[in-house]
């Protein structure tokens, strides 16, 4: 059987490490060839070499999707290096350092940023990547939401809640705006994930206790838990499908 995403060009911000880094190793083992643009060139390169190592095809490059001109080199690396791109996973966010935070003493400064990268940032990627896509008349949007938007603990985090909420809305009108394109514009919306970021929160066992009460699966969601949507939305067996936002949460919430 040959790898599902053989010889598909996929773009996958914030590859530098947590979920970013989980979702690059496993489109990598399915054969796609990859751009991973990171905050941190260092780290995006090391998990280029990772990549490399087993025989996969991927190049790093420094990258805050907050800014336009930086989006817009993102793809035109992308065609310079691949001639095409076919996947855009839009994973980069602001999470790591963000913790557990009464509603009214989060700064103004720390809601623009925020959303300057989970919203704003995530919009700039798929502006400089569609106009590719649509000259192809095919391609695959993957916005990485949350469940955060949809259970108790969002007053926990609000504006990065908010944030997530917000993906929601850009997911949908993005799968209306471009599927007479043949682009697919779907999310996937975690749990409470042990990656990196999360288990570096301070409150983080007593958030996993929290979330782990309210699933129907009661063990701690992994990150590789979640690669196997990724590479099913990314994939053709998912062509019919668009507009969705896919809770991978262990059954917490439920449509």
């Amino acid at each position: 059987m040959s790898p599902v995403l053989e010889n598909k060009v996929a773009i996958i911000t914030g590859a530098g490490r947590g979920l970013g880094r989980a979702f690059a190793l496993r489109f990598a083992e399915e054969g796609a060839k990859l751009l991973l643009p990171d905050i941190s060139l260092e780290r995006a390169e090391g998990v280029v070499k990772e990549i490399r190592a087993k025989g996969g095809e991927a190049v790093a490059m420094e990258t805050d999707i907050s800014d336009e001109n930086a989006t817009k080199k993102m793809a035109e690396k992308v065609m310079q290096q691949y001639g095409k791109v076919d996947i855009l996973l839009n994973n980069a966010a602001i999470w790591y350092g963000i913790n557990i935070t009464p509603w009214d003493a989060w700064t103004v400064e720390e809601w623009e940023r925020i959303f300057a990268v989970n919203v704003r940032g995530t919009w700039l990627c798929c502006k400089a990547i569609a106009p590719l896509m649509i000259k192809q008349s095919r391609g695959k949007i993957i916005n990485m939401a949350s469940n955060v938007a949809k259970v108790p603990a969002a007053q926990l985090f609000l504006p990065y809640s908010c944030s997530k909420g917000a993906l929601y809305t850009l997911t949908h009108a993005l799968a209306r705006a471009l599927g007479s394109s043949g682009i697919n514009v779907n999310a996937i919306a975690p749990g409470y994930v042990a990656s990196e970021a999360s288990l570096a929160q301070r409150d983080s066992e007593k958030i996993f206790e929290i979330a782990t009460s309210e699933q129907s699966i009661q063990k701690r969601l992994q990150p590789t838990d979640l690669v196997g949507t990724a590479v099913f939305l990314a994939s053709e067996d998912s062509d019919f499908i668009s507009g969705q936002i896919i809770y991978i949460d262990g059954g917490t919430v439920m449509l």
